[in-house]
């Protein structure tokens, strides 16, 4: 199996990447442009072996994909390459737009161009992976689930320039005839995760001393999935799932922001105490615009037709996450010396607090 995953150098790229290559036995070619999220250290567990080659490239680059493609010959095309935080898009929105859709539509067409000249066994067997967000759903109330058929409703530019490229993805499908499966997950979390998000962002700051910064009064939901769960479920859509279908890929592990900083802080404070209880660090800081109540994945689909199931609940995830932070600091302190934890996306000039 010959698999090109974009954004490989990212958090779930990189799972995905070590995941194919190291538990599957794939033929991998990761493609990262290497902007602030990316992070080519990700994949330290695959560099030098024969299976793996890594391009740096943007999917913008028409000639620079269909080159790629052409030579890497793949069966499969994984695509996550994204800019993906929520606060960048909203004092930035036209690289997300850039990215997230144009960048989907080259790589669209340039993998049509090449599944155009594939034989039929080989047209038959190609796959193209669109992964994308809960986001594009919108915001839930106190009941309810996501589902593949609920209508989108994005909130912000990050979600918006997402649903975007999902529709670009499926209309390629039902127009071209392109073998494309989309996927929508709920947030992520585990190691290599940039630290400008809530979870490595909470345990960098909490080792640190220094404040817990904390949107409104936290009691936005998410609905948590470990990355390496995240990383099966792909590879699963990927080989089980049906051209043209969507499948929702959740933890069913629903917290409130605040449970979740302070369940990081119960986790440090037993494996490396601190004269004072952690979560004596968190502040409330003013909400984000445009930031969704709450966010549940229903993954029924995906459990029941194609057999996954996330091993990992939220206490077991969380605990391993912190652990690695603890033990790889080779990884997170450059990036914290790029990044060291200041709040994004709110420009004054332009966004009422």
């Amino acid at each position: 199996m010959r698999v090109i995953v974009t954004g490989g150098a990212g958090f779930i790229g990189s799972a995905l990447v070590r995941y194919l290559v190291l538990d599957k036995g794939y033929d991998v070619l990761t493609i990262d442009a290497l902007t602030y999220a990316g992070c080519e250290a990700s994949l330290r567990a695959v560099e030098g072996r024969d299976s793996h080659r890594f391009l740096k490239a943007d999917i913008c680059d028409r000639a620079a994909m269909d080159t790629a493609i052409a030579d890497f010959q793949p069966d499969r095309i994984m695509h996550l390459a994204a800019e993906s935080h929520v606060d960048r898009s909203i004092t930035g929105a036209a690289d997300f737009v850039q990215t997230n859709v144009i960048g989907t539509f080259t790589l669209l067409e340039a993998a049509r161009g090449y599944w155009n000249d594939l034989d039929q066994a080989a047209k038959a067997a190609f796959r193209f992976l669109h992964v994308s967000t809960d986001e594009v759903y919108g915001s839930l109330g106190d009941d309810g689930l996501f589902a593949e058929t609920t209508p989108y409703d994005p909130s912000s530019p990050y979600s918006a320039s997402k649903a975007a490229s999902d529709h670009l993805a499926k209309a390629w499908e039902r127009t071209y005839g392109l073998p494309v499966v989309v996927s929508n997950c709920s947030n992520n979390y585990g190691p290599y995760h940039f630290p400008e998000k809530l979870i490595p962002l909470t345990i960098l700051n909490a080792l640190e001393g220094k404040p817990l910064p904390v949107y409104g009064k936290g009691e936005n939901v998410r609905d948590w999935l470990y990355v390496d769960d995240h990383a099966r479920a792909l590879d699963t859509i990927a080989e089980k799932g049906q051209v043209g279908e969507t499948y929702n890929v959740g933890g069913r592990n629903e917290r409130r922001n605040i449970d979740v900083v302070r369940r990081i802080c119960a986790v440090l404070d037993e494996l490396v105490p601190a004269e004072a209880p952690r979560d004596t660090l968190i502040e409330f800081v003013t909400d984000r615009p445009g930031h969704d109540a709450r966010y549940a994945i229903d993954a029924t689909k995906l459990e029941e037709e194609l057999g996954w199931r996330a091993a990992e609940n939220f206490d077991s995830g969380i605990e391993k996450t912190v652990r690695w932070y603890l033990e790889n600091r080779w990884w997170w302190q450059p990036l914290r010396e790029r990044y060291d934890g200041e709040r994004l996306g709110l420009d004054a000039a332009n966004v009422p607090a």
